[in-house]
């Protein structure tokens, strides 16, 4: 089969991952899937792993491996112990392969699974080719008939999003703001999210027009363009001067923890949630204490909660804008992804 596989850091795109044949992957264990690849998304951590931003926290993974950690498509093997699976049932795929055994595994926690493998990521081979191997404990079946190209995302810019909402809900009732930071891949999940999960105020910031638009039709209840002061003076004039109660930072670089710390709730008790990095979160010691800021960083989701996630979107009530790209058009979509250009998240479609 054709997958495309990251060969060296630091490079232009067609460069750093190139399409290249491999052996098909065959099931060598009792709970072994074998997915026919339908859709994999586009994230923006594949970026970051070309740009080696990953190379050290993930132990320098052996290079090369097949990228691409979100991922869907349709059942093409199963292994001898796998039940209530069969060839051609369409299915979604939790980003971790995890063992059940540890013990956020036992508990639920299951994304911090201590024998874990992120395909796509750490060096295990992704979805960015024609099949993926993976377990019987990361795949979510989905209705019969359902088109899993376009839900690819879902299975971590979804669950992610769905993940800090959860982080957040506890500090929110009504009457209080929640700003989302970042209407991309990510954080227009977390705007429809906000409004089907809590009873907040929903605002929606960002540089651009076009994705404030976009977050109107997602449902935000108002919007905030980041000017110059980061979108400081906006959000203190939508809320009354008070600031915001509860932050989802799905940016958090390029100064927007310094500016979120500036709008977050002028009282006590505001609550920032980063789901975004590269940046630096400096609040002295006395802002904590005396403004009591809760600050919360928050990462992937568990298994459970795609589930639930995906239940919300077989409802109605939680929508993904996906711009799809021939697979062996990656180089392309990683960088119109880069400049900005993809409304919603873009899906690697196989062509091959």
């Amino acid at each position: 089969m054709k997958a495309a596989r990251l060969y060296e850091y630091n490079r232009e795109f067609d460069e750093s991952v190139l399409l290249v044949d491999v052996p098909d992957p065959e099931i060598t264990g009792p709970t072994d899937v074998i997915v026919k690849i339908g859709g994999a998304g586009v994230c923006r951590t594949d970026i970051h792993l070309v740009q080696a931003v990953w190379q050290e926290a993930l132990g320098d993974p052996k290079l090369p491996y097949t990228l691409g950690h979100e991922n869907a498509g349709w059942i093409e093997a199963v292994g001898p112990a796998v039940t209530g699976l069969a060839k051609g049932d369409p299915v979604i795929l939790h980003p971790l392969i995890t063992c059940g055994l540890c013990r956020p595994c036992r508990t639920g926690y299951d994304m911090a699974c201590e024998a874990g493998k992120f395909p796509g990521l750490d060096g295990t081979d992704g979805g960015y080719a024609q099949y993926l191997k993976t377990s019987e404990r990361a795949v979510i079946k989905l209705a019969p008939g359902t088109d899993p190209v376009p839900l690819a995302p879902f299975a971590d810019a979804g669950i992610t999003a769905y993940h800090a909402v959860k982080k957040a809900m506890p500090y929110t009732y009504p009457g209080t703001t929640a700003v989302v930071v970042g209407i991309g891949g990510l954080g227009h999940f977390g705007v429809q999210l906000m409004k089907v999960m809590t009873p907040a105020t929903v605002i929606a910031l960002d540089t651009s027009r076009e994705r404030l638009e976009f977050a109107e039709s997602l449902g935000a209840d108002k919007v905030a363009l980041a000017g110059h002061d980061g979108g400081v003076a906006e959000i203190l004039k939508l809320t009354g001067g008070r600031g915001a109660d509860v932050i989802l930072d799905f940016v958090a670089e390029n100064g927007t923890p310094a500016f979120a710390l500036n709008y977050l709730r002028q009282a006590r008790g505001g609550t920032y949630i980063t789901i975004g990095y590269g940046g630096d979160i400096r609040p002295t010691t006395l802002d904590l204490i005396s403004k009591e800021i809760n600050i919360i960083g928050s990462i992937v989701g568990s298994y459970s909660e795609l589930s639930e996630l995906m239940e919300l979107n077989h409802q109605g009530r939680v929508h993904i804008s996906a711009t799809t790209f021939p697979m062996s058009e990656y180089a392309r979509a990683l960088t119109e992804l880069d400049k900005g250009h993809v409304l919603g998240r873009g899906v690697l479609v196989p062509d091959f």
